[in-house]
């Protein structure tokens, strides 16, 4: 395309933007309207993932080890362990480090004495955290296979309503973005049918005198586009706003829950939500108008 060409097609483009410019604010404001709510969407669902892998990284298996195995056993076994794909991390309990614990958190100090040297001298256990808490039950099949394990306890009411969470907000996402999209794909398409039918002489003659197919539907592309600029433009300012301001204010009013409530920093938020916002408006600009252009033109 030649420089002069390029100019000419945003030129045409933006003018139509104001030709029809009611439809054209009507397009912008269902966008950003589409989009602020995909955009408030991102962060509730963002920050509930987040507090849903907090919950997850404290869910662990935790494994026994039959009587007379030995401290370099234990310690091949927990390596092993710790190179699998499903393992976070692995926290070693020693026998002595068990009873230690008992006697500070479960014993009177004046009954301690009363005890052997160490009643759990057997307890020697590895707490072992996952990245992805659906895949325990791969893991407690492997724990149970190895011979020296004597017994494997998990949480597998943790594991289940955690992974149904997950899949749930999986599930539910798609579908508000799917719909959304298609609401303001519709709305484009509309906007640039008007466009088309007011220019329908000017195209009539245009394609007479020779202009070539991509001559005449660029403009109206550029015009989808830069609807789809405008429109994700207005609501990514408006939720980094509101996304402050809500973190503030909840964590001022409710600093009870904050131990619960850990809300992401805007910039991590931001950092995959505005290049996303931008993609998807620019994305629905562009394939709203040029499918409109493809059925409405016929050139």
């Amino acid at each position: 395309m030649r420089i002069s060409t390029f100019f000419y097609t945003l030129k045409q483009g933006i003018i139509n933007i104001f030709r029809n410019k009611w439809f054209s604010l009507a397009s912008v404001a269902t966008i950003s309207a589409c989009l602020f709510l995909f955009g408030l969407f991102y962060a509730v669902i963002t920050n509930f993932q987040s507090i849903v892998k907090s919950a997850e990284e404290g869910v662990s298996v935790t494994i026994f080890f039959q009587p007379g195995t030995t401290e370099e056993q234990i310690m091949d076994i927990g390596s092993k362990i710790e190179a699998r794909d499903e393992v976070s991390k692995i926290e070693y309990t020693s026998p002595e480090q068990a009873w230690e614990y008992y006697k500070e958190n479960w014993i009177p100090e004046e009954f301690s004495d009363g005890f052997p040297d160490n009643p759990l001298e057997n307890s020697a256990s590895y707490a072992i955290y996952m990245k992805d808490i659906s895949q325990q039950t791969a893991l407690v099949d492997y724990l149970n296979s190895i011979p020296e394990i004597r017994t494997v306890n998990q949480s597998e009411l943790a594991a289940s309503t955690l992974t149904g969470v997950n899949a749930l907000v999986a599930y539910v996402s798609a579908g508000i973005i799917l719909i959304l999209l298609l609401v303001s794909v519709f709305l484009i398409s509309n906007t640039v049918t008007i466009g088309i039918s007011v220019r329908k002489e000017e195209i009539s003659i245009m394609k007479y005198i020779g202009a070539t197919d991509f001559f005449v539907r660029a403009p109206f592309v550029i015009e989808g586009i830069l609807i789809g600029v405008f429109g994700s433009a207005l609501p990514l300012g408006t939720i980094y706003v509101l996304y402050n301001k809500v973190v503030e204010y909840i964590g001022t009013k409710f600093s009870v829950l904050s131990g619960l409530l850990n809300f992401l920093p805007v910039n991590t938020v931001f950092s995959t939500l505005a290049p996303v916002v931008v993609a998807i408006g620019v994305g629905i600009g562009f394939l709203g108008s040029f499918i409109t252009v493809r059925k409405h033109l016929r050139v």
